[in-house]
């Protein structure tokens, strides 16, 4: 049904996955796999850790690390108390109420 298109499978079959391995790993996932489907997942996977493979092969040298794709830094602001003004009109919007705080169903039995 689904194939994985990419062109780094050609000569790159180092790391091969048995039909075992493959049933292992679907059995630990709890997937259900079809006797028809095994070629097709076992190319797909294949596919799968071959790419990663030209991933943990590519050049990272020069590259410095980073922990977001823009260079925006986390912006704290100063917690500062405030008077809320208007208890009157949030408390209309109680479903229900009991002295003057919101009524909610017991969480904790």
């Amino acid at each position: 049904k689904y194939k994985l298109k990419t062109n780094v499978t050609k000569g790159a079959n180092r790391m091969k996955v048995s039909k075992e391995e493959l049933l292992h790993i679907a059995n630990l996932a709890d997937l259900k796999i079809k006797d028809d489907e095994i070629d097709n997942y076992l190319a797909n996977l294949q596919d799968i850790l071959n790419f990663a493979e030209v991933v943990n092969k590519a050049p990272i040298d020069d590259l410095q690390e980073t922990i977001g794709a823009n260079e925006n830094s986390n912006v704290f602001r100063k917690d500062e108390v405030k008077t809320f003004e208007n208890h009157e009109g949030l408390m209309a919007n109680a479903p229900e109420k009991e002295r003057d705080m919101f009524k909610i169903p017991k969480v904790i039995s």
